[in-house]
């Protein structure tokens, strides 16, 4: 394009050389301060925004670097196990871990406006996902095998997490989400995070990521929210879960977010809802990713980048799958269905065991031999 506008210049000064060279000048001098105008404005719009969102800090924490593949690893997350928190460090009582917002984070997203939310219809979104419905439920329990899978584009991401839902899809839809995610154009890189999620309204207006917006409730002051967790899975070797609970107090209606046993990591209050006020309608579980190359498959992965006939070890799974009623109790699980666009490209697989329960492997790598098309 620079190109293509010097060549006409040349032609045209040719022939008036002197009206136009002066014309041309005064364009583009115009057109340099206006943008450097745009740009200055978008600098104070992004700094007051910054002042808004982060509080003044008790203390800063910065990230260690990430850790080498042979420490330490387990096969359960400990509660704290995050890597800020490997030097010792943790927040005084009173406060908690949020991880700070800058302007690079801001950069990242087309509008202010759109910070911190999801944006629904922007790329094709593909599940491999687990559902109940047709009934009334008050949360929902599982244990998350984590990955760090392939991302292709910055503007993809793939997730790992359980659904609260309840009332009209692209109407008024609330959902209550948590699980892990790899999203670089939320975060800015490449790991795998704790994440949480919430709307009242189909993601129109209401909810955020995390505790980017009000809403959750934070009372654990061990835990970062957007966190990066680690270590993950290795491809056959050692696998690394989270235990998480979401379920409904009926003394108070807020639903509570529970990390392994006894770990809360706070809650949402009832009132932020319309129809989770109430009970849930539906409860999902599975992965997730989101295609910027549609109709064209992409290669990012979900869950280990494998598919789940490869089994333990090598594909990605969730286990010990449990719903809520209405006195907090485990209910018997209803008759799951799946949710699923082509089974070439990620997939899922559902067995049962006395250890585990109800259990799928889910996930597959997304563009191969067979998809190249959604």
């Amino acid at each position: 394009m620079d190109f293509c506008f010097l060549t006409i210049l040349v032609l045209v000064s040719l022939v008036y050389p002197i009206n136009s060279l002066e014309t041309s000048k005064h364009q583009l001098v115009n057109q340099t301060f206006q943008q450097e105008k745009e740009f200055y404005k978008m600098k104070k719009m992004i700094a007051t925004h910054l002042q808004q969102i982060n509080k003044p800090a008790v203390k800063t924490i910065q990230d260690p670097p990430k850790r080498s593949r042979g420490h330490n690893q387990t096969d359960n997350l400990a509660n704290n196990f995050q890597l800020w928190s490997l030097s010792g460090e943790s927040c005084p009582d009173g406060t908690i871990p949020v991880r700070r917002v800058t302007e690079q984070d801001l950069l990242r997203v087309s509008s202010i406006d759109e910070f911190g939310k999801k944006i629904v219809n922007e790329y094709k979104h593909q599940h491999a996902v687990a559902v109940v419905d047709g009934g009334e439920f008050y949360g929902a329990k599982a244990t998350i095998n984590l990955w760090n899978p392939h991302i292709e584009s910055p503007n993809e991401f793939s997730l790992a997490q359980i659904w609260i839902v309840s009332g009209t899809y692209g109407k008024d839809i609330n959902t209550i989400e948590a699980g892990w995610q790899i999203y670089p154009k939320v975060y800015g890189d490449y790991r795998t995070r704790f994440f949480i999620y919430w709307t009242a309204d189909a993601y129109k207006h209401t909810g955020c990521y995390n505790v980017k917006c009000p809403g959750f409730v934070q009372i654990n002051k061990n835990f970062v929210i957007g966190g990066t967790l680690s270590p993950n899975s290795r491809y056959n070797g050692k696998q690394v879960n989270i235990k998480l609970s979401i379920v409904k107090c009926q003394q108070t209606g807020n639903w509570w977010l529970e990390l392994g046993k006894g770990n809360y990591l706070g809650y949402w209050p009832s009132s932020i809802f319309t129809h989770l006020k109430d009970s849930a309608t539906e409860i999902h579980w599975g992965g997730e990713i989101a295609n910027s190359k549609y109709p064209k498959a992409t290669s990012t992965q979900m869950g280990s980048g494998h598919f789940p006939n490869e089994g333990f070890k090598k594909a990605a799974y969730f286990r010990n799958l449990k719903v809520v009623d209405v006195d907090e109790n485990e209910a018997p699980m209803p008759q799951i269905t799946y949710l699923l666009e082509n089974t070439d490209c990620y997939t899922i697989m559902s067995k049962n065991s006395p250890k585990w329960g109800d259990y799928f492997y889910y996930g597959g790598p997304g563009r191969n031999g067979k998809c190249r098309l959604v």
